[in-house]
């Protein structure tokens, strides 16, 4: 049968042709939604997979904290076997001196160490499954943080910022309060592969006494910042506008050039954060406003949990 569309076929010509030119839309719808990307605001609040409930991630690394089985992870036979000969040559195992019983509706474990806590058990999700086969502190926190202690990943701060964004543009979506230097270091809060603006911005890292102290002597004054590097007292507000300004002309020209460069965008976010830092920065943290309920319920004031 002799169809019309045989006749109109493409010459070879003209398939090299329009093939050639369809990769070249294909490029250009790319470098499009590259320049989309970097016009928009990376920090800004993304849609969700599913929508969630919780409207901020509190996650706080016990380092010395009591073990696992005097608090919350019940294991009866390792109270039984008391005693008996550990894997490594002379050691003993031994139990918790501590008494578990099961607390809520959902009979969560819970030792005495906890009696207040244990009051809550129903509205808390306790996981006593999570494992490391890393008997080394430092390099076990590090795979806890990040997945894997060998090779540098995105911690977890970084990956929920990125992921979900934050609602203000002010402060930092992902803060990390006194992080030690050992055990991974900043490693524990850091973007690695992901754009810089992502990683953890470390609070009162710096000066004596608790975070109080530290705190207070920032809002007093004194050489330490709660926040490092976000205030230049060389130069006025108004000239550090200035200079932001011409600096961000230069990423941006420096992005004209290269086209997709996810580093520079990140330099020229952070700057742009910093900047507008120095003034909610003293707010958030300044606590003299707070009521004294409110100091109650924190601890404040209280001795150990000052």
């Amino acid at each position: 049968m002799n169809s019309p569309l045989l006749h109109s076929a493409f010459s070879r010509r003209q398939v090299l042709q329009s093939t050639s030119a369809g990769f070249g839309y294909l490029a250009f719808s790319a470098l499009s939604t590259m320049a989309a990307e970097r016009e928009s605001n990376p920090l800004a609040p993304k849609a969700p997979h599913f929508e969630g409930k919780a409207k901020r991630v509190i996650f706080l690394c016990m380092r010395g904290a009591p073990s696992h089985v005097d608090t919350f992870d019940h294991k009866p036979d390792l109270s039984r076997s008391t005693g008996k000969a550990g894997q490594r040559p002379g050691s003993k195992l031994l139990g918790s001196k501590w008494e578990f019983k099961q607390h809520g509706q959902s009979g969560q474990w819970i030792s005495s160490l906890f009696p207040n806590v244990a009051k809550h058990a129903d509205d808390m999700c306790i996981v006593n499954s999570m494992h490391t086969d890393i008997p080394n502190h430092p390099q076990a926190t590090v795979q806890m943080h990040t997945g894997n202690f060998q090779f540098v990943r995105p911690s977890l701060g970084a990956w929920t910022l990125y992921g979900l964004g934050t609602e203000n543009d002010s402060l930092p979506g992902f803060v990390t309060i006194a992080p030690p230097n050992g055990d991974g270091g900043s490693q524990n809060f850091g973007s690695a592969f992901l754009p810089a603006i992502y990683q953890g911005t470390p609070i009162a890292v710096s000066g004596s006494g608790g975070l109080r102290a530290r705190f207070a002597n920032a809002m007093a004054g004194g050489a330490k910042e709660p926040v490092s590097n976000i205030s230049n007292p060389q130069l006025s507000k108004d000239l550090q506008r200035v200079q932001l300004d011409y600096v961000k002309s230069l990423n941006i020209e420096k992005l004209n050039r290269d086209v997709h460069q996810p580093e520079v965008d990140g330099v020229i976010e952070s700057f742009e954060l910093a900047f507008r830092m120095q003034d909610e920065v003293p707010k958030v943290l300044d606590i003299s406003g707070e009521s004294a309920e409110t100091l109650a319920l924190y601890g404040i004031g209280a001795g150990q949990t000052d």
